[in-house]
């Protein structure tokens, strides 16, 4: 059986769900262009602006997270897209005369002023591109001005200019939200109310680097100050795939999934907990695009592997499996089984286990004994086996 990576998303055909996404990636039409050769789906834009909005970029404004040797996550203090309305909208037919079937969106933010926000529509309405996505969410910089998260914290001023683009949009209207709330639900709720289309989630997780602990100055150092940023990649995958569940709880419109995805794994994640199609950024800033051809191969191999025959059928296939607290099955306990055969007798189990609450392993004659009269089933003792010898 073949499976096909093909969707379709409010009307618009997909020749496959990996998009870029709105971001240093996208800010440039040229680059797009060597994307699409490449095999992306689509791309968002990098985020267009009236041109009277100011945007000066701060140097450097980028830093790491590194895990040993590896990158496990990035902070930005990046800015919106320095280009021009008309440099969009003639990039933007320029990318659709010569890639007809890939999905354009054109993603905008504006002052909270209902002509401002009107007028970049009407403007794009012109264009050739697919959709728009409304970013509600950039945690830096745009603050500052009373945009970017300023309008994705509050659940009314998000619902108003939904509204307000709804108003004179003849595309479907994508509206990005903020990880940085106590209630992502309720935003959703707000924008769907007021007329959203579909969804995007998640924007940067708003953080903090730290400090460069010889110098005492700051690991993104301008000048000697710092900031707060956006930080994204691989460590922000779990409060994405979270949002995304809670969105997909409280909504059935599409959803553009998106926070830490660097393999077809990662989308695989995303699409089980509800995402139509998926969004990459910073796995392409580490490695570049051509990230998209192990991911293509991937997600069709997984596919016909499990017998899907398109990715609709990953979509939503983990919610059932996520409730509240009070609704989790308490018992029987999952106490722990040693496999003596693969056991070191190194110990660490027993110890952790004493050290982080119950005491319920110890050491005896050679072999790991559990007491289950002290075991509450936490699991730790698993996670912490250097010879994967506990189940």
């Amino acid at each position: 059986m073949s499976a096909t990576l093909q969707t379709k998303i409010l009307g618009i055909n997909f020749e496959n769900p990996f998009l870029l996404a709105s971001a240093p990636p996208t800010a440039l039409i040229e680059s797009i262009d060597i994307a699409f050769e490449m095999g992306w789906g689509g791309a968002v834009l990098k985020t267009i602006t009236p041109d009277d909005l100011e945007m000066i970029e701060a140097s450097p404004r980028y830093t790491v997270l590194q895990d040993k040797k590896n990158i496990i996550g990035l902070q930005n203090i990046e800015l919106l897209s320095h280009k021009t309305i008309k440099y969009w909208c003639d990039g933007i037919n320029f990318l659709k005369q010569k890639y007809p079937t890939k999905v354009i969106i054109a993603s905008i933010m504006a002052p909270v002023n209902k002509t401002a926000w009107q007028d970049l529509v009407k403007t794009l309405n012109n264009t050739p591109a697919d959709a728009f996505e409304l970013n509600f969410s950039c945690p830096h910089g745009m603050p500052e001005k009373g945009i970017g998260m300023a309008i994705g914290t509050d659940a009314h001023i998000s619902a108003e200019i939904t509204k307000w683009v709804k108003e004179v949009s003849n595309k479907p209207v994508f509206v990005k939200l903020s990880p940085n709330v106590s209630n992502i639900a309720s935003i959703t709720s707000a924008v769907e109310e007021f007329g959203a289309d579909g969804l995007s989630a998640i924007n940067t997780v708003q953080g903090f680097m730290g400090f460069d602990l010889e110098t005492l100055k700051p690991i993104l150092n301008v000048n000697g100050k710092t900031t707060f940023g956006g930080c994204s990649g691989t460590m922000i995958r779990p409060i994405g795939l979270r949002c995304v569940a809670q969105m997909r709880q409280t909504s059935a419109l599409p959803i553009l999934g998106q926070g830490g995805i660097s393999t077809w794994q990662d989308a695989v994640q995303y699409m089980l907990v509800g995402s139509d199609a998926v969004q990459v950024c910073t796995e392409i800033m580490l490695n570049g695009y051509k990230i998209i051809g192990p991911m293509l191969k991937g997600l069709k191999n997984y596919l016909e592997e499990k017998g899907f025959n398109n990715i609709g059928e990953l979509k939503n296939r983990a919610i059932p499996f996520i409730s509240a607290h009070k609704d989790l099955p308490k018992t029987p306990l999952a106490y722990p089984q040693i496999d003596h055969t693969k056991c070191g007798r190194c110990g660490k189990c027993v110890s952790i286990c004493m050290e982080s609450e119950y005491q319920a392993l110890q050491l005896n004659d050679g072999n790991i004994v559990v007491d289950k009269t002290r075991c509450e089933g936490c699991g730790l003792c698993h996670l912490v086996c250097p010879a994967g010898a506990i189940k």
